[in-house]
Formats: structure tokens, C-alpha cells, sequence
């Protein structure tokens, strides 16, 4: 067995429980069994193994256990059986939920958010993408911390001393204020890296090139797009990120220069892929990150065409969009596994603002380029500068930032046609010549 086989060993077994509630706002569509479907890929995806699908069907969820009393011991005999490590529950659980249940069940229990907290520490590389989930699960941590010691004791004293408290009680205040104190050191941490960010950004906004960020459902084929141009019009295999068919295989956010020729090149950010219920906390932590999706100048929102749910994850990464602020950037709906869907008979082709195609196929990525560069080049203009000689610089600009479509060397200096930004043009403007 070689290293990569042993790395996907399960190291745990668990029982998933869901509650089928009708005209739940927080199922997609009311799609139960495909959000458990996806509570079983995210489990798988943690190393961990599935052994039962508990599901109940209830009016509303149960406010101490979240399922009823009748199928706690349900679960507990299943798990108990199937020697299991742990339940999984597909939805968030309050603080006092998640202390009844393990108290019930007499194992660990955790929730669909704790699930996903934990697939992005694993996949966290980079140090801005550890602080940002480090925060996000203290955060989700320090309200549960009850439910989390079982061996809890009160003894007397009402004085509020720490003196005056059993032991568990001791260690979950020192917990408490671990927990506080960790969040404020990482909140200062992550200003740091924020206004590096932010510089770097800044930078790249003044190059005047383009930024094109891929966003999309986890597991809708970005990475593979991105991996895709780099091989075309990189040509570095460093470059690469890394590209699995699971869950969250990327989690760090990645810019890679893409260099078509001609001086038309643009940025291409492949970004944290979104699910249905990620968590606020984690969107709120990675807020940063995702900044490079707000300061896009257009969105490839990618579309695992061959998922019968791909409307479904469409309208959530639409909200995930809206709730960061980048709901109205410019995009291009990128419909990719073309190849693997019956309806799409012939690919790649362009309907309006869509594209139909496989990312892994030359002529598709060719004809999304082609794509990509009608939109973000679509503000630059053709323009004529007659330059003097002493303004050596400003052609050195030009070569860098514009197309130079063509050059003569006149008596009174230097004349560039050009394709340059407006924004170009109007700062060497004195120099325009019609």
C-alpha cells in the first residue's frame, strides 16, 4: 500500500442523523435527501466513515434533543452495533442539544458545521487559511464548551469565586478565557495578514491587469480550470493547485498569472469553493480571502453541468455571492463536465453569457479565454501617442500594460498605436494624437 493509499484510510465510523422538516428554509429546495447525501460525501471527505442513515420526519425539530426521545435510542442501539465512533448530525445544534445528545448517546456527537470546521482545518495551508479557521471554530467552540465536558461538577460556595467551583467547572472557565484569549491574538494576527493583503491587491490594481476570480459550488471543476490554463498558457507545473474529485480538495485562494500574448494578460483567482449551509462563521473568517472575489472584474462561476442539482447549487453560490458584496460583478457562467451530461449534445459553444464545455479539453478552455477577453478587455481603446524621446519611460509603460499594435520612429519621437485602458489614455492624454 503506498503513502497516498494510507493517507485515506477511514480513521473513524459514525452514524449520520437528519430531520426531514417540511418547508425547512434551511433545505435546498426542500431537498432533504440530497443534503444528506452531501452530509455523507463531507463525513467521507473527513476521513470518516458512514455506517447508518438515521432520518426522522418531524413538524418541527426538538428543542433539548433535536430528534425525538424514541429515536435517540434509536440511534444509540445502531451505533452501539455497528461499533461507531460518533453520530453526525446534518444540521447546526445549539449548545444545550449537543450536550442532551451526548449525554443520551454516551459518545461524541457533532453537527454539520463542526463537520465542515473540520474538513478546512485539515486543508488548510497557508498561514492566512489557518488563522481564519482557527478563528472560526473557536468561535463556534466557545458556546459549547459545556457540551463538550462531560464530567462537569458543582460544589458549593455562591460566592463566584473560581475557588469556590468543582473541577470540571475550574477547567471550563480556564477553557473559556484560553479560548478568549487565542481569539484576540489571532484577530491581530489576521489584521497583519489582511494589510499585506490589501497591499498586494493595491498593487496589482495599478498594473491595470485584469482580475478574474473562479467561484463556484466545491467540486464544480475550478481547480481543473484553473490547472487547465496554467498547462496552456503557464507552462510551469508548480503553478498547479491541487486537484482531487472531492469535497474541499483546495481551500486556500490562489492567483495565477495567465498569459495569453499581445500584453493581454489577467489574473486568475481560484477561491474556497461554497456548499449548501457553510457555515457564517467560516464566511465571516475567510471574509478577507474572499475579498479577491469582491474585486473581481468578472466572476467565472463554474457549474457542475452533469449534477442533476446544479440549479440548486447555483442559487446558493448566488447567495454566498450576496452576501459578500460581489452579487452584481460582472460573469460568465461556465456550464463544465459538458461531457458527462446527455443533454449537451455538442460542447463547447457560447449561449449569451454562458459557456458549455469540459475543462479538461483544449478547445473548451480556448474558446473560455477567448471568452474571458472580450469581457475584461472591453474597456480598453485603441488610441495614438506620439511620445518624445526623453519620455522613454512611458513607452517601457506601454510595453508592460497595452498592446502595441504598431511603432514608428518619427522625428519628434516616437509613435505607438495602441490598446491601452482608458484610464491609460487619459492619464498621458496630452500625448493623443488623432
Amino acid at each position: 500500500m503506498n503513502k497516498e493509499e494510507q493517507e485515506w484510510i477511514y480513521k473513524e465510523r459514525a452514524v449520520l442523523v437528519g430531520v426531514d422538516v417540511p418547508d425547512d428554509p434551511g433545505e435546498i429546495n426542500g431537498d432533504f435527501d440530497r443534503s444528506m447525501e452531501e452530509l455523507h460525501n463531507l463525513a467521507k471527505a473527513c476521513l470518516i466513515e458512514p455506517v447508518a442513515l438515521v432520518t426522522q420526519k418531524m413538524a418541527a425539530v426538538n428543542k433539548g434533543l433535536y430528534i425525538g426521545t424514541g429515536k435517540v435510542q434509536e440511534v444509540r442501539e445502531i451505533a452501539k452495533r455497528l461499533d461507531a465512533d460518533l453520530v453526525i448530525f446534518d444540521n447546526s445544534l445549539t449548545p444545550s442539544q449537543l450536550s442532551n445528545l451526548q449525554d443520551e448517546l454516551g459518545m461524541p456527537v457533532i453537527d454539520r458545521t463542526a463537520l465542515i470546521l473540520d474538513i478546512f482545518e485539515s486543508r488548510a495551508r497557508t498561514r492566512e487559511a489557518k488563522l481564519q479557521v482557527e478563528t472560526a471554530k473557536l468561535q463556534y467552540l466557545l458556546p459549547r464548551l459545556v457540551g463538550m465536558h462531560e464530567a462537569l461538577t458543582r460544589q458549593g460556595g455562591t460566592s463566584g469565586s473560581m475557588s469556590s467551583r468543582g473541577a470540571g467547572e475550574k477547567k471550563l472557565e480556564l477553557d473559556r478565557r484560553r479560548i478568549e484569549h487565542r481569539l484576540v491574538e489571532l484577530r491581530k494576527e489576521l489584521k497583519d495578514v489582511e494589510r499585506e493583503r490589501r497591499i498586494q491587491r493595491k498593487k496589482r490594481q495599478e498594473s491595470r491587469i485584469p482580475l478574474v476570480a473562479l467561484v463556484g459550488y466545491t467540486n464544480a471543476g475550478k481547480s481543473t480550470i484553473m490547472n487547465g490554463m496554467v498547462d496552456h498558457y503557464v507552462k510551469d507545473e508548480e503553478k498547479k493547485v491541487l486537484e482531487k474529485d472531492m469535497l474541499f480538495a483546495t481551500l486556500d485562494t490562489t492567483v495565477r498569472r495567465i498569459n495569453t500574448g499581445n500584453n493581454r494578460d489577467f489574473l486568475l483567482s481560484d477561491t474556497v469553493g461554497f456548499i449548501h449551509k457553510l457555515p457564517h462563521s467560516l464566511v465571516k473568517a475567510f471574509r478577507s480571502t474572499l475579498e479577491e472575489v469582491k474585486n473581481a472584474d468578472l466572476l467565472l462561476q463554474v457549474v457542475d453541468y452533469a449534477d442533476p442539482f446544479h440549479v440548486q447549487q447555483m442559487k446558493t453560490t448566488q447567495e454566498t455571492l450576496a452576501e459578500l458584496s460581489a452579487g452584481d460583478i460582472p460573469m460568465i457562467t461556465v456550464f463544465n463536465k459538458a461531457d458527462l451530461c446527455e443533454e449537451c449534445v455538442s460542447y463547447p459553444k457560447i449561449i449569451g453569457e454562458k459557456i458549455y464545455m469540459a475543462a479538461r479539453e483544449e478547445a473548451s478552455l480556448s474558446m473560455l479565454v477567448e471568452m474571458i477577453l472580450e469581457k475584461v478587455y472591453s474597456g480598453f481603446v485603441e488610441t495614438k501617442f506620439l511620445l518624445p524621446y526623453e519620455k522613454g519611460s512611458i513607452v517601457s509603460y506601454f510595453r508592460e500594460n497595452a498592446h502595441i499594435i504598431s511603432q514608428e520612429y518619427r522625428e519628434d519621437g516616437t509613435e505607438l498605436l495602441v490598446r491601452c485602458h482608458r484610464a491609460d489614455r487619459d492619464k498621458f492624454a496630452e500625448y493623443v494624437r488623432e
